[in-house]
């Protein structure tokens, strides 16, 4: 499906966007994990929760539909029933890796599998740190998927130090540990979003090396009525577009302000943008606000690597604000973007070569400098949902507007990003 956008005069209004994806994915899962029922308000309606979902319902689990909630009826420790068939991912890397640290402890055999961009990404960085606790779980030699997992002997207790600064790897051990009666200590060199360590009441403790991660069967997930709020993943495109769009207004309502996810924002303040959070609050431990965005000139800014694993999905987009910001972009310690659902730093860098920019590619980032040449510009979403959409808000900028070409991909985590464009115009 190729999509055409026109450059947009202004943006106005106020916009309510769904549920964050992240909190979603594990809001299904704690609720299919308690014993009981639970209601979800407000749980994303992307492909890769639905995704989890799926994943559970061939676990056991019943899911409800209402037009305001999800209803589960969750299974308790241990009680999921073993799947008649492989649990199908989709493109969904979080559902691969946060539930396989929950299979190792059940007593029956899964097999996991996703689409072709899900069985590209590297899967032995949740099976290397399972098996040290005993996880019987096997990935393809090629380190991908299908993951394998069979009953384990025994599950034992961790005291591990995180390789690689990623949730999903912290989280799935945390989903492991929460099976035992010891406790088990994750060690996390690197600040990464910690949903699943809020949402089920882990101790956490900050040191020189790193956050101390304190977890046992005492953190298992209990039945809860929660609402999901809304995503500031998907909200920084709409942030980007309002800040470059003269006379510009907006306000996002009710969105994740979890400290470890807020890092786009303090980057585009940094250059200059005009972002205030409002009716700030927390909510079962998340923090949630209404974000306002006011036209701003901005001017591009030096990016501290340490705080890259906080902007990691926000990158695609950072980058769009860093073409129209006076100055250069350059964005480094940024390889985890070679392994997303595309190789985001390869595709970032064709589509802006695409509009006459000069780009330098590196290992593990990239640079940007000159001015917009080209005109009548076809973007590739190479199927990747955060590409898709950067690339819109960069057509809606450009003064000879834009196409984006694969752009139904953008379902993986926000169908509804036309009609809320639509909506603010």
């Amino acid at each position: 499906m190729i999509q055409e956008f026109k450059k947009v005069e202004s943006v106005r209004g106020e916009i309510h966007l769904g549920g964050d994806k992240s909190i979603s994915h594990r809001a299904v899962m704690f609720a299919a994990m308690a014993k009981g029922e639970s209601k979800i308000y407000n749980c994303s309606a992307s492909e890769d929760v639905t995704s989890t979902i799926s994943c559970f319902e061939k676990l056991g689990c019943n899911f409800e539909r209402d037009d305001d909630f999800i209803r589960v009826e969750g299974k308790g420790f241990k009680g999921f029933s073993e799947p008649s068939e492989d649990l199908y991912a989709g493109n969904s890397g979080t559902t691969t890796r946060l539930i396989s640290g929950m299979l190792c402890a059940q007593n029956f055999n899964t097999v996991i599998t996703g689409d072709e961009s899900l069985s590209r990404r590297p899967m032995r960085r949740i099976v290397d740190p399972l098996r040290l606790m005993g996880g019987n779980i096997f990935a393809s030699e090629h380190g991908t998927l299908p993951l394998r997992i069979a009953p384990s002997k025994k599950i034992k207790p961790t005291n591990y130090r995180l390789q690689v600064a990623s949730a999903q790897v912290k989280s799935a051990l945390l989903l492991c540990a929460v099976h035992l009666d010891e406790e088990s200590i994750i060690i996390e060199p690197w600040s990464t979003r910690n949903h699943t360590e809020k949402m089920l009441g882990i101790k956490t403790e900050k040191s020189k090396e790193g956050t101390y991660i304190y977890v046992s069967k005492k953190n298992y997930p209990k039945p809860v009525e929660f609402t999901v709020p809304c995503d500031i993943s998907s909200s920084a495109f709409f942030i980007v577009l309002a800040l470059l769009t003269r006379n510009s207004e907006i306000v996002i309502k009710n969105v994740s302000i979890n400290d470890t996810r807020t890092g786009i924002i303090e980057v585009l303040k940094n250059m200059g943008g005009q972002i205030t959070i409002e009716n700030f609050r927390t909510d079962n431990g998340e923090e949630v606000g209404d974000i306002r965005v006011i036209s701003s000139e901005l001017h591009n800014v030096e990016i501290p690597v340490e705080m890259i694993p906080n902007i990691i999905d926000e990158i695609p987009i950072l980058s769009i604000a860093g073409v129209f910001a006076e100055g250069n972009f350059k964005i480094s310690g940024a390889k985890e973007l070679r392994v997303k659902e595309s190789d985001r730093i390869k595709s970032l860098c064709d589509n802006f070569r695409r509009i006459g920019l000069s780009v330098n590619e590196y290992e593990d980032g990239f640079d940007l400098k000159g001015k917009i040449s080209a005109q009548s510009v076809m973007f590739e979403s190479f199927g990747d949902h955060r590409i898709a959409m950067a690339s819109a808000v960069l057509g809606m900028l450009n003064e000879t507007g834009g196409k984006v070409n694969g752009f139904e991909c953008v379902a993986i985590s926000n169908p509804n990003f036309l009609n809320q464009v639509e909506s603010l115009l």
